[in-house]
């Protein structure tokens, strides 16, 4: 039930924060006590991608950024 989340390599970031123009601080949030963010090991300051099945679109993909509570 829950979607895949991955977190991105260094070069990955890159990518995705040009591709959007964009600071890690403009992304939305995911606290690094939730329960996945603990299961993959991510970091503080990570950017995770949420990938989703969707009816409409086959497949969304989500970005978002640990944070510290």
């Amino acid at each position: 039930m829950v979607p895949k989340h991955e977190i991105l390599s260094k070069e990955e970031e890159k990518l995705i924060l040009k591709k959007y123009n964009a600071s890690k601080a403009q992304f939305p949030k995911i606290y690094h006590s939730d329960p996945i963010i603990k299961e993959i090991g991510a970091e503080v300051g990570q950017i995770i991608k949420i990938t989703r099945n969707s009816k409409t679109a086959g497949k969304s993909i989500a970005y978002r950024v640990v944070v510290d509570q």
